[in-house]
């Protein structure tokens, strides 16, 4: 019996809320597969199995929080002793046993080069092999030889040894006789947990629903959000919208997101912003949709303002840097590890695009639409996260004009990109001075005052800016 306990995914986690089971009891799992999603303090991770068998128990619910090293799972390996326990070595993304977990006394089942969690490598000299069984004693025939082997174009000359029990067996039958033949041996299928999506689980949690006894609507038995609500007037667990009082427990990444933008305000912040005629930008935008190299992807003016903040620090690297509070030191950073501040379900995620300033205008729009992909589908991963130097955030996807963004701790900067409307705006000097209709956005700069002074924040945003109006300019920087 394998014991399977919860790990650390690589990001110093001390606890996890068990999202949904994969797996039921009776199942055969395989190595590597999915047995449950988990959320952390930073996103949602699918935890695989490092064993092959039977899961024999599952020790934590949905929407438990349990700290790591916590025991979750049994797995039952194949041809194992009932009784007998197998506690796994899991290793944490430094190669170290993650915690909680014990040196195994001997390896699972069937182990293969693969055999182990997702994301954590073999620890060096801690490969160990099932001692082999001894081999049966040779027969030897009267003839005093012993035949290892035989060639099987010729008859066999040794003698079939003949076997007679040393006692009379008076052995009866016991337990419930077979079934017909054709019919079932009992107990019927193995039940299956009810199908449901981790947000209509938490719906079902607050409101005190036994998903069990709800009947599905959607395809193949699925439970929906409306199912659940229905279930729960029945029972008369909802009350009258007018009387409604509802509480959302801080856990995982909103809980992480709280306690990051209270630390943030720790540092004292400026922000500066500046309005730009971003028309030709547009303009870009428009031309690089028709082109083939950007066929099915999703171009839009976050990727020439992340363009822009990548050619702009190249001439103001303090906006890339970040304090060592340790050593009191400022270090500027060679490369931009953009981050991409991205709303979902679960609350703000920042996943970063690595050594974006690297990438040209091509990559770094596959790039953009691979993060904006996986921050929607909740797949952010530990590593998406960590690392970032400056972010940007757009809120003019939710059509404002322009907001007071706060910095990720650990950064130096962040710059808020708004809404592109059409406005009457001066353009030409002297005597063809005129007004037209231009497109035209807000840029905010939140930077911290002790990295980044005034001057140094100012010039920044005027060269972002300066290639936002003009991307011709950029073959300046």
């Amino acid at each position: 019996m394998y014991e399977f306990k919860l790990p650390d995914p690589g990001e110093g986690l001390l606890e996890a809320e068990i999202v949904s089971w994969r797996v039921a009891v009776g199942d055969t799992v395989a190595v590597n597969d999915i047995l449950l999603e988990i959320e952390t303090a930073k996103s949602l991770v699918e935890l695989p199995s490092p064993y092959a068998g039977t899961v024999a128990e599952l020790l934590v619910a949905e929407g438990d929080t349990v700290a790591v090293g916590t025991l979750i799972i049994r797995i039952a390996g194949a041809g194992e002793a009932p009784g007998a326990v197998v506690t796994g070595e899991v290793q944490d993304s430094n190669g170290e046993p993650a915690l909680g977990s014990d040196a195994p006394p001997e390896p699972p089942a069937e182990p293969s080069a693969t055999a182990m969690l997702v994301g954590y490598g073999a620890k060096a000299g801690s490969v160990t092999r099932r001692p082999r069984k001894a081999r049966a004693a040779a027969t030897v025939p009267e003839t005093g030889q012993v035949h290892d082997s035989y060639d099987t174009d010729k008859p066999v000359s040794r003698r079939v040894d003949e076997v007679t029990p040393s006692a009379k067996l008076n052995s009866k039958p016991s337990g419930d006789t077979l079934p017909p033949p054709g019919q079932p041996t009992g107990g019927g299928q193995i039940p299956r947990p009810p199908l449901a999506k981790p947000p209509v689980r938490r719906v079902a949690r607050d409101l005190g629903v036994d998903l069990g006894a709800v009947r599905g609507t959607g395809p193949g038995g699925l439970i929906t959000h409306e199912d659940v609500i229905a279930a729960a007037g029945e029972q008369g667990r909802v009350t009258p919208p007018s009387a409604v009082e509802k509480r959302l427990p801080l856990r995982g990444v909103r809980r992480e997101m709280f306690r990051s933008m209270t630390a943030s305000l720790n540092v004292p912040q400026a922000t500066a912003w500046v309005e730009v005629d971003v028309t030709r930008s547009v303009e870009l935008i428009e031309a690089l949709k028709a082109r083939r190299e950007f066929q099915g992807l999703r171009v839009s003016p976050l990727l020439v303002f992340a363009k822009a903040a990548c050619l702009a620090i190249a001439r103001n690297p303090e906006i890339n840097s970040s304090f060592d509070e340790a050593t009191e030191e400022i270090i500027l950073h060679r490369d931009v590890n953009l981050g991409i501040a991205a709303a979902t379900p679960r609350g703000l995620v920042v996943p970063n695009i690595k050594k974006a300033n690297q990438l040209n205008l091509l990559e770094l729009a596959t790039a953009l639409n691979e993060m904006v992909a996986i921050a929607k589908q909740g797949k952010v991963q530990p590593g998406h996260l960590a690392l970032g130097t400056f972010t940007i955030t757009n809120v003019g996807v939710f059509g404002i004009d322009a907001g007071t963004p706060i910095m990720n701790p650990g950064e130096a900067a962040i710059m808020c990109l708004g809404t592109i409307v059409r406005r009457p705006w001066v353009v030409g000097e002297g005597a063809d001075e005129r007004i037209e209709p231009r497109s035209v956005c807000t840029v905010a700069l939140t930077f911290d005052h002790r990295l980044v002074d005034g001057e140094m924040g100012s010039k920044f945003l005027a060269d972002v800016a300066t290639i936002m109006g003009d991307p011709g300019l950029a073959m300046l920087f």
